[in-house]
């Protein structure tokens, strides 16, 4: 785990050395800058293979420079197919080599989570991994182009600070601005399975990887599909526990940390693991529930306590550190608990992200499949029409009116202010399906795929938005604030892709969330953990914000700003106090946060 960063082109010694400054908690063991006319490539190490300063990097070789933030899980493999004069024992100078050996296609051999830069001959190329566990951001000036593996790195290039309306937009829509978009307008991002070719002024950007490559319906027996899955997973976890620093594991009451721990566990690789709770708030609570799934598998387990004053305290750094909004209150939990971690003197955390998405986890996905048979009524026009002319701002009178209209029905997991909202809340027209327009080039690749099963396009559509700009910029942003590497075994792309291959049906056919997953595990973990209701990183984000006073700001910035209509905003605030819509107007209060710091 590292920190990227890179100049093409006219630059200023002391800005940039001081941009890179701002990436030093991404790599605080070592900083390494190459400089010459027109470049500056710069990397921050945070050491966790091959911690020797052989491996420092940028790693040289001839021409060419190489900046690599990520782990390559099967570089010793490849390496014995690699015909170079290696030096160290690292998996950045296997990258070196597979590039020269095999060209920009090099990155179709490896296995693991990546933001690689590479400078070649006047040429760069920025490779972002398959699934979009590591970050990497970019812009180009009049006479620069410049990337960092966070925001902060870029923002000093800036002339002025404006807010890009597409990002603000697809927040509202998907807890996240959706690629290439960034709050800042002229900052951009890579999506997962892109790469980025600059040369002689001009950038292109092309993907170069898409799950949906994978043949569906290649398995259709369960019993071959659950050993499949059983096979890789241990494969996967066990792949994540080389590391020559001590690592940790995250641990819920849940079936996906239950799962990591005892596969590490089985594989000589007890790890201590780490709980959130909540004081006086027992309903969000894991602790009695991890507890006792630790004693099950027979490993370590602290649990940290957060109140009200730690969540509120913390809230502010953390809104900081994300350097855009992001609507995920349980990153202010989250990165408690990695300080706490990094306290302890842990470098690596294994935590579960993915799992819902590949086995369906979540209780709406069966939710959308029940409602999709709603467009094979013969009788529906009246319902349309309804439908049309009784506006509500529940979700499932959204979900409805979509099957009834017929337009796509699942837009992402993360959904939350549908287009009809946002146009009743903002000072501005918002056409009804507008957000579509941030899905497209997902839904276009997948009606052109051999996928057809609703299903696949709900995996899908998370996996590349819901998890990539969601869930693992949170991980990644507050795991690598306290300098910590975060590996998520559940989304290595081999499992995902078999996942990908099974018959969707068997994913949902007996109505359970996480059917294979559990079958799976069945004979290994305690019914008690195989059945236990999900709580999702829960946590009582809106009683503290109320309770405190900080959501006052978000009218105090609109009187600033005035954004929103004032009416309906009071609303949402009503509604949240009682329970309803907290995750809105947790996002409203994040955007204001950044509206305040960056615009006014």
């Amino acid at each position: 785990m590292c920190a990227v960063f890179g100049i093409i082109g006219e630059y200023n010694e002391n800005r940039a050395k001081n941009a890179l400054a701002k990436l030093f908690h991404r790599g605080p063991d070592y900083c390494g800058v190459v400089q010459g006319e027109r470049l500056f490539f710069a990397h921050q190490r945070l050491s966790i293979l091959d911690i020797h300063e052989r491996s420092h990097q940028p790693l040289k070789h001839k021409d060419i420079l190489i900046s690599f933030n990520g782990e390559i899980y099967n570089f010793q493999e490849l390496k014995t197919q690699l015909d170079f004069p290696f030096t160290t024992a690292s998996d950045s100078e296997v990258i070196l080599a597979a590039y020269l050996q095999w060209g920009v296609d090099f990155v179709h051999h490896l296995r693991g989570m990546f933001a690689i830069a590479i400078y070649d001959a006047k040429k760069l190329y920025l490779f972002r991994d398959r699934l979009g566990k590591k970050p990497l951001f970019f812009m180009q000036t009049k006479s620069a182009f410049i990337f960092a593996s966070e925001i902060k790195g870029l923002t000093p290039f800036l002339e002025k600070t404006e807010m890009n309306s597409d990002a603000l937009l697809s927040y509202l829509s998907f807890l996240a601005p959706t690629p290439p978009y960034t709050f800042f307008k002229n900052i951009h991002k890579l999506a997962a399975g892109e790469y980025l070719e600059f040369f002689e002024g001009k950038y292109k950007v092309e993907r170069y990887y898409d799950i949906l490559d994978t043949p569906s319906n290649i398995i259709t027996d369960e019993a071959l599909a659950l050993q499949s899955i059983e096979q890789l997973l241990e494969e996967s976890i066990e792949m994540r526990l080389s590391a020559d620093v001590e690592s940790a594991a995250l641990l819920s009451g849940g079936i996906d940390s239950a799962t990591i721990n005892y596969y590490a566990k089985n594989a000589n690789k007890s790890l201590p693991t780490y709980t959130l709770g909540y004081k006086e708030f027992a309903k969000y609570d894991e602790r009695a529930n991890a507890k006792a799934t630790a004693e099950f598998l027979g490993v370590e387990n602290r649990a940290i306590e957060i109140d009200e004053t730690m969540f509120i305290n913390a809230s502010e750094e953390v809104l900081d550190i994300l350097d855009e909004p992001l609507n995920d209150p349980a990153a202010v939990p989250l990165y408690l608990l990695f300080e706490q971690i990094k306290k302890d003197g842990y470098k690596v955390v294994m935590s579960g992200e993915g799992s819902d998405e590949i086995f369906l986890g979540y209780r709406q996905y069966f939710e959308y499949l029940d409602i999709e048979g709603a467009s094979n009524l013969a009788h529906k026009n009246w319902l349309k029409k309804y439908f049309r002319a009784n506006f509500s701002m529940n979700r499932e009178w959204e979900w409805y009116k979509r099957i009834f209209d017929e337009t796509l029905l699942f837009r992402t997991s993360g959904e939350k202010f549908t287009d009809l909202q946002k146009n009743n809340l903002l000072r501005r027209n918002v056409k009804d399906n507008a957000s579509l327009q941030y899905l497209a080039s997902y839904r276009k690749r997948f009606d052109s795929s051999t996928h057809s099963d609703a299903s696949s396009w709900y995996s899908y559509c998370d996996l590349n938005l819901f998890q990539a700009e969601h869930f693992l910029t949170k991980l990644d942003r507050v795991s690598m604030a306290h300098s910590i590497e975060s590996r998520t075994p559940f989304l290595d792309h081999k499992l995902v892709e078999l996942l990908f291959s099974i018959d969707p049906k068997l994913r949902y056919k007996d109505g359970v969330t996480k059917s294979l997953l559990k079958k799976v595990m069945q004979p290994y973990l305690h019914q008690d953990i195989l059945k236990r209701k999900k709580k999702g990183f829960a946590n009582p984000y809106m009683e503290y914000l109320i309770n405190s006073g900080r959501i006052s700001l978000i009218q105090e910035v609109n009187e600033q700003t005035g954004m929103f209509k004032k009416e309906e905003l009071d609303i949402y605030i009503q509604s949240a106090s009682r329970g309803s819509f907290k995750q809105h107007l947790w996002g409203l209060y994040v955007l204001s946060v950044w509206m305040k710091k960056n615009l006014l």
